[in-house]
């Protein structure tokens, strides 16, 4: 039988580092005062992944990712880059991290390509004109070249950000609601472009956002927070399977009072307006619920059946962990 390293292309050790965090949060706390925003957080991510970190406002996602620029300080817990301790190695690390946010700025009177070249040269970028042609191409900024950046749209600015966050090639990078202000064209083509970074350069990212279908697409692993706690942490769709129940929507014309009457008799949840009904049922009884149906003579037009999603098991955590 041929060895790993044959079949595969590639020799043991490395199967294992890839096995090893490139980020390690251990114990990971930051209180204000009374206040803890950040209450023992431990999680990993790992080589050319993309974890997502999910919750509603408050829950703690800025205050963690502060820490992890070195923006803020924690009030107890460690954290590891490459196997090295931040604190340490603070510097040498962050020449390999970089972080976008649709919440800060660059410097305002500065033109994009004035920004850019400034951020190349403090990353040290050695090939920093090439470079940064083919990220202007890339996030479709070059007619934002020569504008100040206070004169950028909301978008513009979120793409020429973006833009910044690759330079310096990090092995890391933070984004933080990435495509918040971007339409819908835009927004696919960033994914796109982060979703090839890391498949050809192995690019590990941590990822925020409250678009749960962009959530579902994007990210390996998500991890929900909630006042500063982790409440869950698995692949999105083993959590949306967490789930159950499903909705079952049919479209009664003829047969609505029957349906009606017949619903609240066997106690089945449902939601009416007018001859829309919207079935909660358990996704095994589905197929018994419209054999009963038929049985007692109510025809429907329509039916679709709703299976759970992340988004589904999102609200539902945080209305359970409130």
């Amino acid at each position: 039988m041929a060895a790993l390293s044959e079949v595969e292309g590639h020799d043991s050790s490395e199967v294992k580092l890839s096995m090893n965090p490139i980020l390690g949060v251990k114990n990971l706390t930051k209180k204000f005062g009374g206040f803890t925003a950040a209450d023992d957080i431990s999680f990993n991510l790992f080589e050319g992944e993309i974890l997502g970190l999910l919750g509603p406002n408050g829950a703690g996602k800025t205050t963690i990712i502060q820490m992890l620029l070195g923006v803020m300080e924690p009030t107890a817990g460690v954290i590891q880059y490459f196997g090295k301790n931040f604190k340490k190695y603070r510097e040498e690390i962050l020449k390999q991290v970089n972080y976008s946010s649709t919440y800060i700025s660059l410097p305002w009177l500065f033109t994009v390509a004035e920004s850019l070249e400034f951020f190349a040269r403090l990353y040290e970028v050695d090939d920093r004109k090439k470079k940064i042609t083919k990220l202007v191409a890339e996030f479709e900024i070059e007619n934002l070249y020569h504008k100040q950046y206070y004169m950028l749209s909301a978008g513009e600015k979120t793409r020429v950000l973006l833009a910044k966050a690759f330079l310096n090639y990090p092995k890391i990078i933070l984004l933080d609601e990435p495509t918040a202000s971007l339409d819908v064209e835009i927004a696919v083509k960033v994914r796109e472009f982060l979703k090839k970074e890391k498949s050809q350069y192995n690019v590990s990212m941590l990822f925020t956002s409250h678009n749960m279908a962009e959530v579902e697409e994007m990210c390996d692993r998500v991890i929900i927070l909630k006042s500063g706690k982790i409440i869950a942490e698995d692949k999105p769709e083993n959590l949306a399977k967490k789930i159950t129940a499903c909705q079952v929507e049919l479209v009664i014309t003829d047969d609505a009072q029957k349906a009606e009457s017949f619903l609240t008799a066997k106690k089945v949840p449902f939601e009416k307006d007018r001859f829309r009904f919207i079935v909660s049922l358990e996704e095994k009884n589905i197929a018994d619920f419209l054999v009963l149906l038929t049985a007692e003579k109510i025809a429907y037009e329509e039916i679709s059946i709703n299976k759970p999603d992340l988004e589904d098991y999102f609200l539902k955590m945080i209305e359970l962990k409130t």
